[in-house]
C-alpha cells in the first residue's frame, strides 16, 4: 500500500456507469484506482504485471466469468471481493468462500468489504 490506508486497486467491471461510480466510491475513501477492465482478457493480464492490493472483479462480463482473474489474484496473494447482482449464487464452486459484494451497494458496504477480504488475506 502506499501511504497508510490507501490501496492500489483494480476493477474489473463491464457496466460504465457502475465502473465510473464505483471508482469514485474508493477515489472518496482516499484509494487509488489503478485500472478499470471491462474484458476478463485485459484483466487478467491486469491482475499478473500492475502493482495492486486489492480487486473488485463482477462476475459476469458480457458472458464471460471473471474467475480467470480470480485465479490469478489468489495466486499473488492479492485480496478481491467478487461484486454481483446475484450475490454468491454466481459463484463457481472453488470462490464459494470468497466475500460477496451484493449489486447495489452502499459506500459503507463497500468499505467494509475491502477490510474484511484485506484481514482474511492477511490472517
Amino acid at each position: 500500500m502506499t501511504k497508510q490506508g490507501t490501496r492500489q486497486i483494480l476493477i474489473v467491471e463491464d457496466e460504465a456507469l457502475i465502473a465510473m461510480h464505483l471508482e469514485d466510491l474508493l477515489s472518496e475513501m482516499g484509494h487509488h484506482v489503478v485500472a478499470c477492465l471491462a474484458r476478463v482478457d485485459e484483466a487478467t493480464t491486469c491482475a499478473e504485471q500492475a502493482d495492486i492490493d486489492f480487486a473488485i472483479l463482477d462476475i459476469n462480463l458480457g458472458g464471460a466469468k471473471s474467475f480467470p482473474v480470480a485465479e490469478v489474484l489468489r495466486r499473488r496473494r492479492i485480496p478481491f471481493v467478487f461484486a454481483s447482482g446475484y450475490g454468491s449464487d454466481g459463484l463457481a464452486e472453488e470462490f464459494r468462500d470468497e466475500v460477496t459484494l451484493q449489486k447495489p451497494y452502499e459506500p459503507r458496504q463497500l468499505e467494509r468489504v475491502i477490510t474484511e477480504a484485506c484481514a482474511r488475506a492477511s490472517g
